[in-house]
């Protein structure tokens, strides 16, 4: 009997808390490639979706100012998108790092929570 309650103690407090850190660490990486912010990044002034138009040969300064207004708003629009794409990933992995703080802490406490409900439970019957 004393031997699996000392299994139970190891698997609680050393093996399963590294598969907790491991899964939370995953979580971490699958948000970062999902959200791709290194990309959205590194692509920050980019036209987007790659729409621009190609400046006609000759000296037509009416229609070269209006395909460079046109490719600028372009790339503006691709800046704005990908900074809201960038701020609603950062979200999102602030929220998996505060929910993987509370999973790993909750399970650390649920030995106690558990024994202290028992003793509560009791005390309410009795």
């Amino acid at each position: 009997m004393q031997s699996i309650f000392l299994e139970y103690l190891s698997w609680h407090f050393l093996e399963a808390p590294k598969k907790i850190l491991t899964a939370w660490k995953n979580f971490l990486r699958f948000g970062v490639n999902y959200f791709s912010i290194t990309l959205l990044l590194r692509t920050l002034f980019s036209p987007w979706h790659k729409y621009s138009w190609t400046y006609p040969r000759g000296l037509y300064i009416g229609k070269r100012l209006e395909i460079f207004f046109s490719n600028l708003i372009l790339r503006v629009l691709g800046a704005i998108l990908r900074i809201f794409l960038i701020i609603f990933g950062v979200l999102a992995e602030i929220f998996i790092i505060f929910a993987g703080i509370i999973v790993f802490f909750g399970w650390l406490i649920l030995p106690v929570l558990l024994i202290a409900g028992l003793v509560f439970g009791i005390k309410i019957i009795f």
